[in-house]
């Protein structure tokens, strides 16, 4: 009896081991980066979320700059899925801190100048919609990083 073609494998036929195609998220084809297979550190979350958060705040000028930010932090960042949502993050709240930090001192200012306390419940709704439309667009811009990492 002669053995036929799907009961043997040589060498040429065999799939790609497990550890050749692990892939955390399911969703980049194989196609990963040395270091995406594991966990980002934090130290490396921290450190792309705050250069992310440099360019958006940079590229403040460019029509959703914080998107930006945050993918360019989740694609340098590397890992897991969640952790370019933690670095899209951390770049969120970087490219927060200079609006707070203006609108803070507008409103230190106008409180010297004798502004009604509406304009202060005002100003505190503009930071908290600002701050709102800040992290969330580089939450996403840190998954869209992630995925395009995975795909490029």
């Amino acid at each position: 009896m002669v053995p036929d073609k799907s009961s043997t494998r040589d060498e040429t036929d065999a799939e790609p081991s497990a550890r050749d195609r692990y892939d955390p998220d399911g969703d980049s084809n194989g196609f990963l980066a040395p270091g995406d297979d594991a966990p980002a550190d934090p130290v490396d979350l921290l450190a792309y979320g705050v250069l992310g958060g440099i360019v958006g705040s940079v590229l403040s000028f460019v029509p959703f700059a914080t998107v930006l930010g945050g993918a360019v932090a989740g694609y340098l960042c590397g890992g897991t899925s969640s952790d370019g949502l933690k670095t899209g993050t951390v770049a969120g709240v970087v490219m927060t801190l200079p609006f707070v930090a203006m609108v803070a001192f507008l409103l230190f200012l106008f409180g010297f100048a004798g502004a009604p306390a509406e304009f202060g419940v005002f100003a505190l709704l503009v930071i908290g919609v600002g701050a709102a439309y800040t992290l969330g667009s580089g939450v996403i811009g840190g998954y869209l990083g992630h995925y395009l990492r995975g795909r490029l």
